[in-house]
């Protein structure tokens, strides 16, 4: 069967996900970069208030106002690692399975301590983002980073 080197919106026969290789492994790249990014950006938000973030004494302040007693400067940097680190690999395609573990897990806690009190939808404050991200990594985790990962295989 001939390879598919287009974008297909109809589904035509031979335009699957198993014969557009190129085509997945970049939109796989995609994902991973704005998504692993954004949450390298945030865990930089709270270890080191860059971005516009307040850091984590600022944040752990945050945290305990939301019930963390006094533990929120351990949980802000915490978090802040899980994002960090969590979205480096995603990014990367490196041990995207672990990347994905540490983001999930600060998505549940997003949800649970912030945003599952306000229902679903996000225009309410609630955790439909939250859970679109989780949907998002555990996908790519259970698919795979695509080609074009570290150590970079072209």
């Amino acid at each position: 069967m001939e390879a598919c080197l287009r974008i297909d919106f109809i589904g035509n026969e031979g335009c699957d996900m198993i014969h557009n290789g190129l085509e997945v492994n970049v939109g796989l790249l995609i994902i991973r970069l704005v998504v692993g990014l954004t949450f390298m950006g945030h865990g930089t938000q709270k270890l080191f208030g860059w971005f516009g973030g307040a850091g984590p004494q600022n944040t752990g302040k945050w945290l305990e106002s939301l019930g963390i007693q006094s533990r929120g400067m351990f949980f802000a940097v915490a978090a802040g690692l899980f994002e960090l680190v969590g979205g480096l690999l995603f990014a990367a395609g490196f041990m995207t399975l672990i990347g994905s573990t540490l983001i999930v897990i600060v998505m549940i806690d997003a949800i649970i301590a912030v945003h599952g009190p306000n229902g679903y939808w996000m225009d309410r404050g609630g955790f439909e983002y939250n859970l679109v991200l989780i949907a998002v990594v555990i996908g790519v985790a259970l698919v795979g980073p695509g080609q074009f990962t570290y150590p970079f295989s072209i």
